[in-house]
Parts: C-alpha cells; sequence; structure tokens
C-alpha cells in the first residue's frame, strides 16, 4: 500500500536565459517560502545550493524555463523544465570538473564544472533528462529529516 504525500504548497516560476539581472531571485523565492513553512535550516540551505545551480545553469545555457517548486510533508521536490541546447553527454557533464563555459560565462565567474555535481551530491535524487536541441530536465527531490527517518 502507497503512502500518499499530498502537495501542501506548488508554485511555478519562470527563469529567462541570459537575465543576469534577475538570476538568483527565484532561489530566494523558495527561501522565502520554505522559512515561512517553518523548514528545517539545512534543508533550506541545501535548498538553495540545488535551486541555485540549476538556476544558473538555465541563465547561462538555455533560452527559457518553467521551474516548479512542491512541497509535501516528505520533502521538496523541484522540476527545472527548459528550452536550450541540451547536453550532448549527461554522464560527461555530471563530471566535477567539466565545463562548456565560454570565455565571457567563465569572465563572470561561472564554468568551473560544480553545478551538476553540487546538485547530486547535495540532494537526495537528481534526474537529468536531456534531448540535444530540445532542453534538459533536472527532477531534484530533497528529504525532510523526519521523512528520512521514517524511511530507515
Amino acid at each position: 500500500m502507497a503512502i500518499e504525500d499530498p502537495v501542501l504548497f506548488r508554485r511555478v516560476f519562470k527563469i529567462t536565459g541570459g537575465d543576469f539581472q534577475n538570476a538568483g531571485s527565484v532561489s530566494k523565492e523558495i527561501k522565502k517560502a520554505l522559512k515561512q513553512l517553518n523548514t528545517d535550516a539545512e534543508v533550506i540551505w541545501r535548498a538553495m545550493i540545488v535551486s541555485y545551480e540549476a538556476e544558473m545553469n538555465v541563465v547561462l545555457y538555455a533560452r527559457e524555463c518553467e521551474m516548479t517548486l512542491e512541497i509535501s510533508q516528505s520533502g521538496i521536490h523541484l522540476v527545472f523544465d527548459d528550452r536550450g541546447p541540451g547536453i550532448p553527454d549527461v554522464g560527461l557533464a555530471m563530471t566535477e570538473g567539466y565545463s562548456t563555459a565560454t570565455r565571457e560565462m567563465r569572465e563572470r565567474g561561472f564554468g568551473a564544472g560544480l553545478g551538476l555535481p553540487n546538485i547530486k551530491k547535495t540532494s537526495d535524487h537528481l534526474e537529468v533528462v536531456s534531448t540535444v536541441g530540445f532542453g534538459t530536465r533536472l527532477d531534484i527531490r530533497l528529504m525532510f529529516p523526519a521523512a528520512v527517518s521514517k524511511a530507515a
């Protein structure tokens, strides 16, 4: 028998590629929502890392993205669904230090090749599905500490 985990909070955000002026604003909104829900500080910190890394990947590489935030009793579910160039080799992109950043991106302080590896290390679940010429979908889950201890 499956345990139901109804969504308590849901919000959809739009992220525009190349919009450095607003880069990081979605991550700040997520932090604000989690604080209002009295979420554990470590979970907020982890959510900020994964959302910022994913948001910056959109700003740097994609044209646009719809990001969905869902919060349930067991945790946080983030889906970044972008329209962009896609990732030709997801396995390689998951390698720490691998980067396809341009000179301009590096001049802005990005391109260390840590985005996707940081998301993977910081989240409890990461699924990356990408189609070259179409876009990339990141499915990220963070579990609340109480949900993790119940599952153990």
